[in-house]
């Protein structure tokens, strides 16, 4: 079953709507004067606005000249040398989020964060610790947030983009939820021109939405599908930014789901302060706060970006540095008093706070990938790529065409093609590079790409339990 061919205006808007959405994203960040964590980029919000509006139409065009290359692997080098090629720190502060976006996209996870983190300080409106409160203890995420949803029409969970850590737990609830009523599921940047092939085809593919590209993100539309909610796109279509974006969100999440389905109980990812449900944001109010003023639903917010591990653990809260040293979390967590209500770091602005495990890497690849001990690691090795280096692993599920995003990518490459981003990759006995796709148990078709995009290698597998083909 191949990937249906849009006619030309539904292309067209796909194609305008995936332009708006990165520009939307920077613009955003440039208004919320957010602070870049590395040294290379703390010192970005002291550039002038001149400086940073020059940087996000320069990655623009970059961009665009990198979609104009064939396949995703040509692309993602593209971008990653025009990130190497380039000492003006001023783009390099802007092109860092378009180039981690593409990474996570191959699957280059570690280099994501590396290229672009937000530091999280200490701020005057953060609740006390809960580690200085007795009242409270730390519970699994997944059952907390499962038993707070039970009497709420929506849960809003929000994301760092550049960051698929922060895409994992919800992937993992949806499960929950779905046993909790909830059928319904919204999430950002997912393009309505796909939206009535989505449910009939029953898999993610690019032209699903802009942030699923990434495998994780798939997985999270893909799992929406298998457990039979209904998936809406509720990004705005006009060119709006600020307040008036927020507001044609809601506006689009109200009609989409609640003027049609009265009794819908709903589930959304969103990124970052889109689901604050007090307080300013852009000049105005947030997505979250136009929502509940439209529908009076008083939905469950989920905060998933700020107490996270950065490449530089100067760049974590003080609050998580502390926790990760004294409870040594294994899975993600949140605080809880004995009457079950929940800790939040912004207790205005959000119901509760997750506080994620410090991440470890295999062979390069963060363990987080495997979604709370639903997917294994697969070893795969550079042997599929025939000698043409890099190549680009897939993995899609058994039947899925070569059109689907993948359940799990990853490149593979020898160390030293750019000295700033080498391969992550370790040695085994196999004289190839070889590194590990996170797979759940099943079927799969293995497809290995060249720079070119042609396939070098297929390969049927079945993934057991302990990863190896039984």
């Amino acid at each position: 079953m191949k990937h249906p061919k849009h006619g030309n205006s539904t292309a067209r808007q796909t194609a305008s709507t995936a332009g708006r959405v990165p520009l939307i994203a920077l613009m955003a960040l440039l208004l919320a004067a957010s602070a870049v964590a590395d040294d290379k980029t703390a010192a970005g919000g002291s550039a002038n606005v001149h400086q940073q509006r020059a940087a996000v139409e320069k990655s623009e065009k970059i961009m665009a000249e990198a979609k104009t290359r064939s396949g995703l692997l040509a692309q993602y080098l593209f971008m990653r040398d025009a990130y190497a090629s380039s000492t003006d720190f001023s783009f390099r502060v802007i092109f860092n989020q378009y180039l981690s976006w593409y990474q996570t996209w191959v699957g280059d996870y570690a280099g994501a964060r590396n290229s672009f983190s937000i530091v999280q300080k200490a701020a005057k409106d953060d609740a006390p610790s809960p580690l200085q409160d007795a009242a409270y203890k730390a519970e699994p995420a997944v059952d907390a947030i499962a038993r707070l949803a039970k009497d709420r029409k929506a849960v809003f969970f929000n994301e760092n983009h550049s960051y698929p850590l922060t895409r994992t737990l919800t992937v993992q609830m949806l499960a929950r939820l779905r046993k909790e009523g909830f059928d319904t599921f919204a999430a950002e940047t997912l393009y309505q021109t796909d939206m009535e092939a989505l449910p009939k085809r029953g898999y993610v593919v690019s032209d699903t939405g802009f942030y699923t590209e990434e495998p994780v993100y798939a997985e999270m539309v893909n799992e929406a599908l298998r457990l039979g909610y209904r998936v809406v796109a509720y990004e705005a279509l006009s060119d709006a930014t600020g307040d008036a974006r927020e507001t044609e969100q809601a506006r689009n999440l109200k009609r989409e789901v609640f003027d049609k389905h009265p009794d819908a109980r709903l589930v959304v990812n969103a990124g970052y302060a889109h689901i604050q449900e007090h307080g300013k944001y852009l000049g105005g109010a947030a997505m979250a706060q136009h929502f509940s003023r439209m529908t009076d639903i008083d939905p469950l917010t989920v905060e998933q970006t700020m107490l996270i591990p950065h490449d530089k653990q100067a760049s974590d809260h003080p609050y998580y540095r502390d926790a990760v040293q004294r409870l040594a979390p294994t899975q993600p967590i949140v605080f809880t008093d004995k009457d079950g209500k929940p800790w939040s770091l912004k207790p205005k602005a959000y119901d509760i706070s997750v506080l994620f495990p410090e991440e470890v890497l295999q062979r390069g690849r963060p363990t987080w990938l495997a979604l709370g001990g639903q997917r294994v690691p697969y070893e795969v090795s550079g042997r599929m790529c025939d000698e043409q280096y890099p190549c680009m692993a897939e993995a899609r599920y058994e039947g899925d065409p070569d059109e689907a995003v993948p359940a799990d990518r990853a490149v593979i490459e020898f160390k030293g093609r750019v000295a700033a981003f080498g391969d992550k990759l370790r040695q085994s006995s196999d004289p190839h590079p070889v590194t590990e796709l996170w797979l759940r148990p099943g079927k799969y078709e293995i497809l290995a790409r060249d720079v070119a995009n042609q396939p070098r290698h297929r390969q049927q597998i079945v993934v057991g339990a302990g990863g190896k083909t039984p």
